[in-house]
């Protein structure tokens, strides 16, 4: 129990600067989406970029934040030097990218469909090269259980990136730099976290160079990448989910107002990412707790303990977000508002990752990293099929069930075999339970928002209904914990 408080307390603070850096950040979707209206379509082109990073920065590290985790924690192995090797691979195939995409940026930009606008398009190459390079000492923060060091930069990002948004979109903008502006104050934030990390990275090279340590590290790196290379692909398959959708649409809607639809979707799409805050808080300190654990029967029911309560706290968080929608919907611009139908949708797609996620340890402990590559590739294949099949003809909205069904499928995949390969007793008939009461409270919420015009009741009807299911569910969770007493003879 002392271990599960612990990575609650890690999760936390984690989470904090997770939730309330992206809170901070929403302040930048009002920002956009009033700036720039929906109509002109740059919120599909910020949208339709940041796609394209999140799944190149999957690619640049290739794993080795997992990989960082299970060698540091592997017996006979030394930390300094796994450390030192893995910045260093990241360090070089980072750079040897950027540089690629300023030698090709005419080619690069063109078949992107930024032909006019390379610019966006080689200063986002740099932000990812600089973000998968920054990936592992935050790592090591990590490691080193190091939470508040860890917050503080990824806080920093933050507000550098909100003060220069109002400034540059508020005092100085010109309609004619646009959405550019997104994409170069992100590079002036990114290298300045990267500044800050000075110590960080000095230790990967305390005692010397890979060179000065003879030949240990070659091995080192084979034994890490054929690790790795299923991670990889997990993360590409898992990545894809998440963001095939904002790649495929401009092909594959067949309106010429693409752009726009897009940056509709995309807008939506941001008041439903608070379960992909939670989900990311939660990786970032169960990740090294897992790995740090051993894998008997004790450690196995905390892993069911934290499922239960991870799915309760998103379930929690997703009737709060549907619950309170009136007042939510202004964080983004009113000409975006067509778009939040999707949130419900999107929302329980990020619920069905984040328990993919936390299924997802067996095959990492056991080093049996191949079945997270089949899962997450067949979950990426049901998703892009869903696009390509419905998007010309329901549009955005079956963007946002393909996520449903590409991590329905993934999640339920790595339950079956996982129960087979290395059984943890989750209590399936409860997490049902609670799941079910969840979507009784949502179909109430939903009758009532039909029925009624007022704001006000809405808000008053969907608290009642959000506190009734926190309430039933401490409630359980207290009648659980109570020892049975034995009758008296």
């Amino acid at each position: 129990m002392a271990s599960l408080k612990s990575l609650f307390k890690d999760t936390a603070i984690y989470g904090m600067s997770s939730i309330v850096g992206r809170f901070l950040n929403y302040l930048l979707v009002p920002l956009y989406t009033n700036v720039i209206n929906a109509a002109e379509g740059g919120f599909g082109v910020i949208t339709n970029v940041y796609a394209y990073t999140a799944l190149l920065l999957v690619i640049l590290t290739y794993g080795m934040e997992t990989t960082f985790f299970r060698f540091m924690n592997k017996e006979g192995e030394n930390p300094q030097m796994v450390y030192r090797v893995v910045l260093t691979m990241v360090g070089i195939t980072s750079t040897l990218f950027a540089v690629l995409v300023c030698l090709f940026i005419g080619p690069i930009s063109s078949w992107m469909g930024y032909a006019d606008h390379p610019s966006y398009v080689w200063t986002m190459a740099v932000v990812i090269a600089l973000d998968a390079f920054q990936a592992i000492p935050f790592a090591y923060m990590r490691y080193q259980k190091r939470p508040v060091k860890f917050a503080a930069l990824k806080m920093l990002f933050i507000v550098l990136s909100i003060a220069l948004n109002m400034l540059f979109f508020l005092v100085f903008y010109d309609p004619a730099v646009g959405v550019g502006y997104a994409f170069y104050i992100n590079l002036a934030c990114t290298s300045s976290v990267t500044l800050f990390m000075y110590k960080e990275i000095g230790a990967a090279f305390k005692g010397g160079s890979l060179a000065q340590n003879g030949c240990r590290w070659q091995p080192m790196v084979k034994a890490m990448l054929s690790y790795a290379w299923p991670i990889l692909v997990l993360g590409i398959a898992g990545i894809l989910n998440q963001t095939a959708d904002k790649i495929l649409f401009p092909h594959i809607y067949p309106d010429a107002d693409a752009d726009v639809q897009l940056g509709i979707y995309g807008a939506a799409v941001k008041i439903a990412m608070i379960m992909a805050l939670i989900t990311q808080a939660f990786r970032y300190a169960y990740e090294p707790f897992v790995f740090a654990g051993a894998a008997g029967t004790d450690q196995k029911t905390t892993y069911a303990k934290a499922m239960k309560f991870f799915l309760l706290f998103t379930l929690l968080a997703f009737l709060m977000v549907v619950g309170y929608m009136d007042l939510l919907r202004y964080i983004i611009g009113e000409s975006y508002w067509d778009g939040l139908r999707v949130v419900p949708v999107v929302m329980a797609a990020e619920i069905m990752m984040g328990i993919y996620f936390n299924l997802s340890f067996w095959y990492k402990l056991t080093d049996q990293t191949i079945w997270g590559a089949v899962f997450s590739g067949i979950g990426c294949i049901v998703l892009i099929t869903i696009n390509v099949l419905f998007v010309p003809e329901y549009g955005y909205m079956a963007c946002a069930w393909g996520g449903v069904g590409g991590y329905g499928v993934a999640m339920v995949l790595s339950y079956i075999v996982g129960q087979k390969k290395y059984p943890i007793d989750y209590n399936l008939p409860e997490l049902l339970c609670y799941t079910a009461l969840a979507l009784f409270c949502y179909a109430g919420m939903w009758m009532f928002d039909r029925h009624s015009e007022s704001t006000a009741h809405k808000i008053t009807l969907n608290t009642f209904i959000i506190a009734a299911f926190a309430a039933s569910c401490i409630f359980h969770l207290r009648k659980r914990k109570k020892p049975k007493t034995k009758p008296l003879s």
